[in-house]
Formats: C-alpha cells, structure tokens, sequence
C-alpha cells in the first residue's frame, strides 16, 4: 500500500452550532462566507459564542483529508506550523492519536483556528485567524520530509504563498511522489488563475474540484469542466454535491453516485472525499470504486458537525470499504 503526505495549513477547528443567523450579523460576518480575521476578532468572536456548545478538532483542508486516509488504515504525515500554545498541542496530539506522523515547525506565533458558526440550514460561516499557519514557507521544504512518500496531497489554499506551492511541487516531484492537490476554494481559484494553471499543468497528477472551483478553472459546467481538467493531470476529479461526482483519466470516464445521508453539517465533505479516493488509489483500485469510497466518507460526515468521525462511524465505513 502507498504512503500519503498531506500539506497545508495546520488549523484548530471550533464548530459551534448557532441558534439564529443573528449571532452572524453581531460579528458582522456574512452568512456562508469564509472570513480571514486578526487573533483580536478571533477572540472577539469566541468570547461571543462561549455560552453555545462547541467542539474542537484539528482541522484545515489537507489535514482533514490526511486524517480519513489514517483511519483507513493508510501510513501518512502531515507537513504544517503550529504555535507554542494550547491549539498547537491540541493539534500535534490529534495527528499522533490518528496514527498520522507530525511533520510540524513550531512557531511563537499563536496556532491558527477557524472558528466555524453552523446555521440552523447547516450553512457555515469561517472566522479564519492562520496565526502560526501562514508562516509556511518555500524553506520549510526539505527532501527528507518527502521522502519514503509515495503520493502529496496539497490544498489549494496554499496557493496563496505562490513560491512555497510551488517548491513544495518540485520537491515532491524530485523524490518521485505523486502530486494531488484540492482546488479548495473558487475565490482562491478565481484570484490564482494563471498560476494554478500553470501548476496544474507542470506538476499535478490528480485535482479535486467542486462544481464552482471547476467552473472558476475552466469557465464551463461540470461535464465540459472534468474533459479540460483531464488533459492537464493524469486523473481528474469534479464534485457535483447530491448528484455525486465526476472522474476522468485518458478516455475512461465515470459517473458516481452519492450514498443515502441525513445532512447536518456539510463541513469536510470534500475533504473526506478525496481522503477517500487516494485510499482507493493507495489500493490500487480502479477509479469508480475509488470515488464511490470518496462518496461513503462525504456521506457519513455531512451526518456530524465537523469534519471529524467517531470510532464507531469509521468502524461502519472500514466494513463498508471492504464490501
């Protein structure tokens, strides 16, 4: 079985579920949006919330990716800065109990959070501070950390820090590892075109994208979308949320269906998508029973507030994978 790397931004999730869209407006925070705040508004924000319930997990794009594909039984790390506080600890521990090897720099910055508002609609509303994330950085990107890897997935996210994205690349390409990247965002997409482009081109084998960042990447719906994606990576990927999802490589194609779920929080399906389809891959299983796995982690976690699943969700999915 193949080895899996995640890259991205090492955040603490905090989802807390709100009453009313109300509480969204008293932080100024439009309903749905992912908001980039300072550790003063972040705080801000967490001391308004502090009488709701609320649960913690380490998060981030990449990292929520890595830890479905630990709990499938996949050898993994994950590369990331953290701080020298609570968040930080909180994040390394929860690599290491998810069996996921800590690849981290540790910083004096405070460790990056993302206070996530769920709606009664199940809608999410980001209050994003990256604090110790951000720093990040081209330099951090050594052979050893790559090495004994046989795939990278990164998030799109990091698209941001143009020279760390792409060094990170060229790293992973230079110790033989496959390159998957997530378009995480169509905002990202839309602001990084040229760019993403030419690193799709010149480096990744396998891209994710939901119908908005496939349409912000190419200009066409998802059909015409997945054939342009295809012929700049080996495999492509296109989510097209309760119609299921898109997958191409040369002239195979495939249309996969979603399972049967009772939605409540649509937080990491994507990201528990692919964690799904780069297990089947890392299997060596063929692409529709690779994104019909990807479709039964998208399934259970949108049944959970947060990206995160118990034990006896993932039990359910290990002898649902084995079937």
């Amino acid at each position: 079985m193949q080895k899996i790397l995640g890259l991205g931004n090492a955040l603490v999730d905090i989802m807390t579920r709100i009453d009313k869209d109300s509480v969204l407006d008293g932080f100024e925070l439009p309903k749905g949006s992912m908001q980039l705040v300072d550790e003063h508004r972040s705080a801000s924000v967490l001391k308004g919330i502090d009488h709701y319930e609320k649960s913690i997990s380490a998060g981030g794009s990449a990292a929520n990716t890595i830890n479905g594909i630990a709990n499938l039984g996949v050898e993994t790390g994950f590369i990331g800065v953290i701080g020298e506080d609570e968040y930080g600890n909180y994040f390394r521990d929860d690599l290491i109990r998810n069996g996921i090897k800590p690849l981290l720099i540790i910083s004096k910055t405070e460790s990056g959070r993302a206070v996530a508002l769920v709606s009664p609609d199940s809608e999410r509303t980001f209050a994003t501070y990256l604090g110790a994330a951000v720093e990040l950085s081209a330099g951090h990107m050594k052979d050893e950390l790559f090495t004994g890897y046989d795939i990278l997935h990164v998030e799109g996210y990091l698209v941001l820090n143009n020279e760390l994205l792409e060094t990170a690349m060229q790293v992973a390409k230079r110790n033989g590892l496959k390159i998957s990247l997530d378009l995480a965002s169509y905002n990202v997409v839309e602001e990084n075109l040229e760019f993403l482009k030419k690193m799709v081109a010149a480096y990744v084998d396998i891209v994710f994208a939901n119908e908005e960042e496939a349409k912000a990447f190419t200009g066409l719906e998802p059909d015409e979308a997945l054939d342009v994606l295809a012929e700049d990576c080996d495999i492509a990927v296109v989510k097209i949320g309760k119609n299921g999802s898109l997958v191409k490589s040369g002239d195979q194609s495939f249309k996969v269906g979603v399972i049967e779920a009772n939605s409540l929080d649509t937080t990491g399906a994507g990201d528990l998508y692919a964690s799904g389809f780069l297990y089947g891959l890392s299997k060596g299983l063929t692409l529709d029973k690779c994104g019909e796995i990807g479709s039964i982690l998208s399934g259970k976690v949108i049944e959970v507030i947060g990206a995160k699943l118990g034990n006896e969700v993932w039990d359910e999915i290990r002898l649902l994978v084995k079937n």
